[in-house]
């Protein structure tokens, strides 16, 4: 299907979830996985990620987003890293919950 999409102009230049989020930067941390997403907030790109971990067999997910703004991706992309980071440490799998 992706093949498809691309073929006929329904691709983009980045990797994306099965919702059409657009990953901007990824890392592994204390077993999750952390992306930073691209979500457009009027001219600027507004803090958004998902953090994964595979829980007995099963993929979760949670995403987050804040109010913080920026308009320039590179340094969206740090920022979006270090909140999954600090959420995890916070709530580790209980945010799944």
């Amino acid at each position: 299907m992706s093949f498809l999409k691309k073929l006929f102009g329904g691709g983009n230049d980045g990797d994306t979830k099965d919702g059409g989020d657009k990953v901007l930067g990824e890392e592994g941390y204390k077993g999750f996985t952390i992306k930073a997403l691209h979500m457009q907030a009027g001219s600027e790109l507004q803090l958004a990620g998902l953090i994964e971990k595979e829980i007995d067999g099963e993929l979760k997910t949670y995403r987050y987003v804040r109010a913080d703004r920026m308009s320039s991706k590179d340094d969206l992309i740090p920022l979006a890293l270090s909140k999954g980071r600090q959420i995890i440490d916070e709530q580790g799998e209980q945010i799944f919950k």
